[in-house]
This record gives C-alpha cells, structure tokens and sequence, in this order.
C-alpha cells in the first residue's frame, strides 16, 4: 500500500481518519454499533487546538498553588474569628454579623453592596464643624466597575448581592493571579510565575481578595494590562487600562505606566518601527478615559467639580500630602507613640514592616531589568501610597496591587525543591489566615 493510501485512509486495513488508533469509537444511542447510518456524520464534542489545551494546562499549577494556600489562610482567619467571637457584637456595618464570613462584607465592603443594590445617589453634605470629617460621606466615593458586576452576576445568577459580591471577588483573584504568573513568566520562567501567584495569595493584605472588596478585580485589571504592554498589545492594553480606571483610582498609577510606555516607544525610531504608532496612541488616548470620565460624572452630577476629591480629603481624610503622615506615623511609632490620625496596634506595626522592606525590594526589582510599564507602575503606586494621608495600617492593602515588587522574591524562591517549596507555602498560608485577614478585619479597619 502506498504511503499516501496509508496517510488518507483509503488503502486496505487503514485507519480511518476520525479514529485514534488504541481508542474505542464513539457510539451514537439509536445508530448500529458498527457506525452511524449513511449520510451522517458522527457527532464529535468540539476540543481546543493541541496549543491551546497546552497553554491552558500551564497555568493549572499557578492557580492550584493560590486556590489552595487562600483556602488555608482563610480557614485560619475563620478559625480565629470564631475563638475570639468580637464580631458577633458588632454592627453588621462595621465588623460584625450572625456569620464568620459576613466579616468579608463589612467597612468598603457595605458601601460597595449599598451601591450594587441602590446605586448612587450624589451629593455634597456638610456635617457640623469641629470633626475629623467635615463633608458626610457618601457612595460616589466607590468607584462604579465592581458594584456594577455585583449587580450583572445577580441578575444572571440569582444570588444574593453577597453571594455575588463574592463570586466576583473570587474569580477576579484568580483571573488575577492568572495574570501575575503570565507576567513574571516572561521575565523569570514559569517556576517563578507559579511561584509569584501563590506569593498574592500570603502577601500582606491579602484578605481583602476574597472578601467585598475590589482590589482583586484592579489587580486582575492592572497585571493583564502590563502583560499587554509587555507583549504589545497596545489597544487592548488601552481598553483594560479604562476598565481600571472605573475600579479604582489608584488606577492613576496604571495608566501613567501605560502613556510612559508608550510615549517612550513613539520616542525611539527602532521601537516606533517594531510597534507601529497607531497602538501606542489608541493606548494613551483610551487608558484615561474610565478614571477621568467617573470623577468628571461625580462632578457634574454634585454640581461641584472637584467634588470626588472634596469627598476623599472631607469625608475620608484621604489626600496627597506628600508624605507627611506617612513620616509623622513612623517618628510616632519608632519612639512607641500612637499619637497620629487612625492609629491602630497591630496593623500598624505590619505596615512599618513593610514600608522598611519597601527600599530592598524595590531594588530587587531594579536589579532584574524589568520593563518600563511594570518599574513606572511599581513606582507610581508606591509613591501614591506613602505620599498620601488615609489609614497607616492599610498600607498593606493598599499595596497589594503592586505585583512586581513579587518579581525577585519568586525568582530566588522559584530555585528550591518542591518540597522545600511546600513547607514555605503551608507555613505561610496558616500565618496569613492572622496577619493577612485577622489584623486587617479584627484589629484594624480594612
């Protein structure tokens, strides 16, 4: 038989081609087991291309690796929540419930299910002189992207705003973590990817990322975006970037990471040539629409133009003041003073930690070359945070978004044996479910 007859099926004895050989055909119910009747088809469930199944599979270690240390450190913090029983005399607003888990949607959390479930009703309150707060506080101040998916998984699903809430929550920290491991994966190897994703899981702060709250949506948001610009997906990049911008506004540092990127890319001939100059221009111009279009809504609708940041500095205390606070908090607790605004033990202490190891990892970073979009974000993002006056104990919340700064950790952790790697990641798992979850939901105000 010739070897074409044998490569088409058509000589004596050969395989037919929508066989495996070593594999049982598919029995159609209703048809003679000897094949289907003439003029039909067999029916074949649609599969993904050989390259595609392969890419998927790379990232199953990576989200094995988060899903299973989150599910140790919060069943720690459940654990601890249920020993101390404080929350079960609390107001359901601020800390408490009937449940271990109503905790994850108290604070920002019973602001983001108000508007998810009534929307936004803007306005500009003043409250009696003479308080920390001179404005009332009110839901503008919770970006729309979030509550807004709360609201669509309801609809579709039929769960409860905290069920869905929740369900954003989680699927956005593993779209997340996803997106963390693609990242380090161009720069360090998938080791070190996997190895990245599973460090979110037990950064500090993280027990806002299956919990009422968006950080896991912006960080899903912000690490795809830097992969698209790494891989030079510039318009998609844009797209993503807006999304971000509709989340949060700390989205600022993003999308400045964005424009730098792309400015510097229109800025040299050989990289202007490789990238082209329409996508890096549909990046500018699309990346700050979603953050500028929000507080430009909130200022229209108030009838104040700057009534978003009115809001933040009168109603939260948030303001840029280039880091005075941030130095009054450190000189107050180097000499073991709380004497500052929202002084709180515990976290406190876990966010000095932090901010002194900030200089080390920063430069960990640097070492590794990393691109222009991830150092510009990395950067941005530290500076907004200690550059600015809101909750000192929340500084390791509020920089859980900033990934690369896992980029050297992973590298140099992505080198051990599996199960040296096993030991570290049980081991931090059950420290996260305190440090990571109780000191932020119990000891401190998320």
């Amino acid at each position: 038989m010739s070897a074409t007859a044998r490569e088409t099926g058509t000589g004596p004895g050969a395989t037919p081609p929508d066989v495996v050989p070593g594999e049982p055909e598919e029995v159609v119910p209703g048809e003679p087991e000897d094949g289907p009747r003439p003029g039909r088809l067999p029916r074949r469930l649609p599969t993904l291309p050989p390259a595609a199944r392969a890419h998927a599979r790379a990232y199953l270690p990576p989200l094995a690796l988060y899903g299973v240390t989150k599910l140790v450190g919060l069943s720690v913090f459940a654990v601890l929540l249920e020993a101390a029983g404080d929350y079960r005399h609390r107001p359901p607003r601020f800390g408490g419930g009937a449940h271990w888990w109503d905790v994850l949607g108290t604070w920002d959390g019973w602001w983001y299910l108000q508007v998810a479930q009534n929307g936004y009703e803007p306005r500009l309150a003043a409250l009696p002189p003479g308080g920390v707060f001179t404005v009332q506080q009110n839901s503008v101040a919770y970006f729309p992207l979030y509550p807004a998916l709360i609201r669509l998984v309801s609809r579709l699903t039929g769960l409860g705003p905290y069920g869905s809430a929740m369900t954003v929550s989680v699927v956005a920290s593993f779209v997340a973590a996803a997106g963390i491991f693609a990242v380090v994966r161009l720069l360090a190897g998938a080791r070190a990817g996997t190895v990245a994703a599973g460090l979110w899981a037990v950064a500090p702060g993280a027990g806002v990322e299956w919990a009422v709250y968006s950080e896991s949506l912006y960080v899903a948001l912000a690490a795809w975006t830097c992969y698209l610009v790494m891989t030079r997906r510039w318009a998609a990049a844009g797209v993503v970037a807006l999304l971000a911008g509709l989340n949060r506004p700390t989205s600022a540092a993003l999308i400045g990471a964005v424009g730098l990127a792309a400015l510097v890319t229109l800025a040299r001939p050989r990289a202007r040539r490789e990238h082209g100059i329409r996508g890096p221009v549909l990046a500018m111009v699309l990346a700050p629409l979603g953050l500028l279009g929000y507080i430009a809504w909130v200022g229209l609708s108030t009838g104040e133009p700057g009534a978003y940041f009115i809001l933040q500095r009168e109603g939260w205390a948030h303001y840029f003041d280039f880091g005075s606070y941030t130095l009054h908090v450190l000189g107050n607790l180097a000499v073991g003073r709380h004497d500052y605004l929202f002084a709180f033990g515990f976290p406190d202490v876990l966010s000095v930690q932090l901010v002194l190891a900030l200089p080390f990892l920063i430069t960990l970073m640097l070492r590794r070359r990393p691109p222009l979009v991830l150092v510009a974000y990395t950067l941005a993002s530290v500076v907004a945070v200690l550059g600015t006056q809101q909750m000192f104990g929340n500084t390791m919340r509020y920089l859980l978004p900033v990934f690369p700064l896992l980029l050297a950790p992973a590298a140099a952790l992505g080198r051990l044996k599996w199960p040296s790697l096993a030991v570290f990641f049980t081991t931090a798992a059950v420290a996260s479910g305190w440090y990571a979850h109780y000191v932020i939901f119990e000891l401190g105000i998320p």
